[in-house]
């Protein structure tokens, strides 16, 4: 009877939270020389959640309670695009915010289509996206699948997914140049 009494007295195990933005280096101010709108992120509806969705080897989907994200997954990549974006182009993130004209912008939608965490194997995120020139009405439609190896551990793998989020975001930043420059071509994969 004992026994019992003392197992309902346990203290819960406490939470954990990580940031997709976390870890960015801080860039030199450069000159800007663009805009970028870094419009909300969508993200499959089994991912949808601050709770840490993995795959176990087996298969099987583990929902983690103590292990969470700072905020919902779609924000904490759009964040951490938007941040990685301007940081790699110098550019300012003008989403829902007024701006001069005298700059070209550059609207960037994103779809993330696979967002999987393996423990001590690979985070995944597999996205497809577009750079919309809103001056010329080009727009430029491409896909980045960053699948990042992972050693064991929650901090490992949040630091792969950070890894897939940046080269999305350089890829994104090269197709905002070269659209600049007359081209448009989504990068070699």
């Amino acid at each position: 009877m004992t026994a019992v009494l003392l197992g309902g007295c346990s203290t819960p195990q406490p939470e954990h939270f990580y940031t997709l933005s976390g870890g960015a280096d801080a860039q030199p101010a450069k000159p800007v020389k663009y805009y970028v709108e870094v419009l909300a992120v969508s993200v499959p509806q089994q991912v949808s959640r601050n709770q840490f969705v993995v795959t176990a080897p087996s298969g099987r989907i583990e929902l983690l309670e103590q292990q969470r994200w700072a905020g919902p997954l779609a924000g904490e990549i759009g964040q951490s695009l938007s941040t990685a974006v301007t940081n790699e182009l110098g550019a300012i993130d003008v989403f829902r915010t007024p701006h001069p004209d005298n700059l070209p912008v550059y609207r960037i939608s994103t779809n993330v289509q696979r967002f999987e965490s393996v423990m001590g194997q690979y985070a995944l995120i597999d996205a497809v996206w577009s750079v919309r020139q809103l001056a010329g009405n080009k727009v430029v439609t491409c896909r980045t699948v960053a699948n990042e190896k992972v050693a064991a551990g929650y901090d490992e793998l949040v630091t792969g997914h950070r890894r897939a989020v940046a080269r999305i975001a350089t890829d994104m930043a090269g197709v905002v140049r070269a659209l600049e420059a007359g081209n448009a071509a989504c990068p070699a994969t």
